[in-house]
């Protein structure tokens, strides 16, 4: 298989194509079996914003997220259309390693899913795995820097021996974007990381999220409109239409959203009228 970031430098370099653009569904579509989850998407992730994805719930909007990186492709009936593009290489080229996509574009589920080992073993996990050589202190630099950025760093450092099972729910995510963090990706994507989470634990997931939205690229879906609002620089918003299929119908800063939505539909949702 080829390596994604060979791809991505040689395909920016015979382009041109518009470098801020990190992420682009083009007419992208989902459907598991016979039937449609969702249709039509066009989208561009800007690199180093934030943007979030709402709407209601059973529009799409994990399904579309699952996209980006491909873990869509571990649903045996879901079937992909369209093309997703990270810096303008189609992540669903045949070519193309799934591994590899997901080590520039990560992931960080709806509920906290640390591996049943130690801190430090899970957060060293993904540089193991995929092969990367380092000494001893190299490797604990990686995990210290990767907690570091997770805002978790204070909280563990003089017990990272313990099982990641010991540590509460808001730290077992954090520990999760740790170990996202620590295989260096380009893009983090989060499903409703905050949906199990107190509002101290979501608070501070928030504050971390902006805290590293300088250095990464970063998705997140979720349901609750004050998040979006407070924490994304965009915002896109799904809708299922007559057939309960996902489709986008508006995009835009997410002050914008917010304040003067386009579509009557978002302007319902927001205000809770619908959903």
């Amino acid at each position: 298989m080829t390596m994604l970031k060979e791809l991505v430098r040689d395909s920016m370099e015979l382009s041109g194509a518009d470098k801020r653009v990190v992420v682009e569904a083009v007419n992208l579509a989902v459907r598991y079996g016979n039937r449609y989850a969702i249709k039509n998407i066009n989208l561009q992730i800007e690199r180093n914003r934030i943007t979030a994805i709402i709407g209601p719930s059973g529009c799409g909007k994990s399904t579309l997220l699952r996209c980006i990186n491909r873990m869509n492709d571990l649903i045996p009936e879901a079937k992909v259309e369209g093309r997703v593009l990270y810096r303008g290489v189609d992540i669903y080229s045949k070519e193309i390693d799934p591994v590899m996509v997901r080590t520039v574009i990560g992931m960080v589920f709806q509920r906290p899913n640390p591996f049943p080992m130690s801190i430090f073993d899970n957060v060293s996990f993904g540089l193991k795995v995929n092969g990367i050589k380092l000494s001893k202190t190299e490797l604990m630099q990686k995990v210290r820097d990767a907690l570091e950025k997770a805002a978790l760093w204070d909280e563990v450092k003089d017990r990272l021996d313990a099982h990641a099972y010991s540590l509460s729910g808001g730290q077992q995510q954090r520990l999760c974007i740790a170990r996202t963090l620590a295989v260096d990706p380009e893009v983090i994507l989060l499903d409703e990381p905050t949906v199990s989470l107190d509002p101290i634990s979501t608070a501070k997931i928030e504050q971390l999220l902006r805290n590293i939205s300088s250095n990464y690229t970063i998705v997140i879906v979720t349901h609750n409109m004050q998040q979006a609002a407070r924490v994304s620089d965009y915002t896109a918003v799904m809708m299922p239409d007559e057939n309960m299929v996902g489709g986008l119908i508006e995009f835009g800063p997410t002050k914008e959203i917010f304040t003067h939505p386009r579509d009557k539909r978002t302007e319902d949702y927001i205000s809770g009228r619908v959903g």
